[in-house]
């Protein structure tokens, strides 16, 4: 199959002959965010054929039953069953019943803004990049949700990727928030990759880089993302991430940067720290109190960074940021430490030649 990147570019698309695009969701335990989600996509008023297939797992709200009355109230909309619940088996079912050559994957809990489809779609024709993708907006709507969605853009936080900037460069990037694909170099590669659990959008967009396809980020698609309402949640959104990411790094050790490696470095320092401080304090040993200065030294960086974040921040949102960073550290850091159960391990993927 030949690359769709070398094709000449579909720039000459008009409002009233845009191609036909299939918009895929993976749906799980949305019932407060799914109506939402879609009526973005409905919303987006796109000068070309739409269809929207949502990909519901067996959760445990009302989720299945908002999906089957959303789609029972528009024929542009289908629901298919994911029995495995999972993410990227979500996507496959999806992507396997689409009409259209254009895949747009939106979350369940994420709210595209206005025109996103329409520009992407520009985007792929311009660029002949096999996915193109924009900024994850994230927007609190409690002052705990705010924390988060400060510290998702927060360098300290999770800010590091460029999806995460609106001021990050357009141009060729690792990732991209979400995105908008090339059903034809989605196949190609094999589409999602139903063994990652977590991080699979960051693995399939590897795989189409090394493939020679482009992933192409533009700071004009914005998609709001809805953060986790809850500490217990979002601890186990980031011990489940590290887990993965430490998946990631032993099938791909190329792939491994100080930014993933920070956490489970940090995890070990303050550990080690604390635990010499302590015992230097029952022995006496004043050398070993110097470990102390490890979890000191923490704890004042994310009391800082909480003081310096951004002006907009409401005070109730900037008390709770140092909790929230902690939480995203420790939790990401110790489950990259612990890593996926032997059983959830895949052997990493043959090196390519040369």
């Amino acid at each position: 199959m030949t690359s769709t990147s070398s094709r000449p570019a579909e720039s000459s698309d008009s409002p009233t002959t845009m191609p036909p695009v299939s918009v895929v969701m993976p749906v799980l335990n949305e019932e407060r965010h799914l109506a939402a989600a879609v009526g973005r996509v409905l919303d987006q008023h796109y000068p070309g054929e739409l269809e929207v297939i949502m990909a519901v797992g067996p959760s445990s709200d009302r989720t299945a039953e908002i999906a089957a009355g959303l789609a029972a109230a528009d024929p542009r909309l289908r629901v298919v069953e994911n029995p495995a619940g999972r993410t990227p088996h979500a996507l496959n079912l999806a992507i396997a019943a689409a009409s259209h050559d254009i895949i747009v994957r939106v979350d369940g809990h994420g709210e595209l803004t206005d025109g996103y489809i329409e520009r992407a779609v520009q985007l792929l024709g311009r660029t002949g990049a096999a996915n193109v993708g924009g900024v994850m907006d994230a927007q609190g709507q409690s002052p705990f949700e705010e924390a988060v969605a400060c510290a998702y853009t927060s360098r300290l936080g999770l800010g590091g990727s460029t999806f995460h900037h609106e001021d990050s460069p357009e141009g060729p990037a690792d990732t991209v928030f979400l995105g908008v694909f090339r059903k034809e170099a989605l196949t190609r590669v094999g589409g999602f990759d139903e063994t990652m659990h977590r991080a699979q959008d960051w693995e399939l967009n590897y795989r189409l880089r090394r493939g020679g396809e482009t992933v192409w980020f533009s700071p004009e698609l914005k998609v709001t993302y809805r953060p986790r309402s809850s500490l217990k949640a979002l601890v186990s959104q980031f011990y489940e991430t590290g887990k993965w990411r430490r998946e990631v790094v032993r099938r791909y050790p190329e792939t491994a940067g100080s930014r993933y490696l920070a956490p489970p470095v940090m995890v070990v320092g303050v550990g080690v720290g604390t635990l010499a401080g302590l015992l230097g304090t029952v022995l006496g040993r004043s050398w070993l109190r110097l470990g102390l200065l490890a979890p000191l030294g923490y704890l004042v960086l994310v009391v800082l960074g909480a003081a310096t974040a951004r002006r907009t921040l409401s005070p109730a949102a900037r008390a709770r940021l140092p909790l929230v960073y902690a939480a995203m550290h420790f939790a990401w850091g110790l489950g990259f430490l612990v890593g996926l159960p032997q059983g959830l391990r895949r052997p990493p993927p043959p090196r390519r030649a040369g």
